[in-house]
């Protein structure tokens, strides 16, 4: 039987010590598929995106595959090398490493056991990317993140998914700290990207001005440590103009209709 392709989650839970935080959330993302995963503050969106990949801040429950392949037995390096990638939402900065060196580490390693290529082969990939984001190629110089504005660090992000060729993206607040202009440039190009390359990608985000360039075919609201309501791109829009509070209030006011209908042992 052929393995499907997508990245499975389910009844994902995560804990720091006692206290959970994900409380069983499920999803699954096939290649090609973009979804938007929006909520409030404090929600679980970014645990959900650093479960996925392996901090190790957290105790997770549940399973997680890819492309059948189990996640969550992996470590960080082998989760990456199967074909996740986590765009962080305030990169660290790495004094002393120069992005150049930084990138052709990374780029190597994500092509073992092939041999590295050579320098100047890197250089004329590299540079064709950063042409493409509008990147001065003196930042290729610069120590890793030190000193980089918010566009700056999430160019670099961006620069790295198109070097690393990941199976599935992980952008997690990617528009935070944005401008207009450098918002507009990033998620054209994640948008290239995907369509060139098929990958699964899952956007975490506030707000839905982001979701103007990278089109959602479905958008999950995530509210103490769940999923409440899954939709198309329209839910979206709804939460711009409504706010997360009255989708909150519609599914308490759900539960509540069905908590009368059934009685306390569960009986109809």
């Amino acid at each position: 039987m052929a393995k499907k392709s997508e990245l499975s989650i389910q009844n994902l839970r995560t804990f720091i010590g006692d206290k959970p935080i994900l409380r069983g959330v499920s999803l699954t993302i096939k290649p090609g598929e973009i979804h938007a995963v929006m909520g409030p503050n404090g929600s679980g969106k970014s645990t959900l995106c650093h479960a996925l990949v392996g901090d190790p801040g957290f105790k997770v429950e549940g399973k997680a595959t890819l492309d059948g392949q189990d996640v969550l037995g992996l470590n960080i390096n082998e989760r990456s090398q199967a074909g996740l990638f986590l765009s962080f939402q305030t990169p660290p900065a790495v004094p002393g490493v120069s992005v150049a060196n930084y990138l052709r580490t990374i780029y190597n390693a994500a092509r073992a056991p092939t041999p590295a290529i050579s320098i100047a082969e890197f250089e004329r990939i590299v540079k064709k990317e950063m042409l493409a984001l509008r990147m001065d190629e003196a930042f290729l110089d610069r120590y890793l993140n030190e000193g980089f504005s918010g566009g700056e660090k999430k160019r670099c992000e961006t620069l790295q998914m198109a070097l690393l060729q990941p199976k599935y993206v992980l952008l997690d607040e990617i528009d935070s700290g944005l401008d207009v202009d450098a918002l507009k440039i990033i998620s054209q190009n994640i948008m290239r990207l995907q369509k060139e390359r098929k990958f699964g990608l899952m956007v975490i985000t506030h707000y839905a001005r982001i979701l103007q360039f990278l089109k959602p075919d479905y958008v999950h609201v995530l509210h103490k440590g769940k999923v409440i309501r899954s939709g198309r791109a329209a839910l979206a829009a709804k939460i711009e103009r409504e706010g997360y509070d009255k989708i909150i209030g519609e599914e308490a006011e759900g539960e509540e209709q069905g908590a009368e209908r059934v009685g306390p042992r569960g009986e109809a």
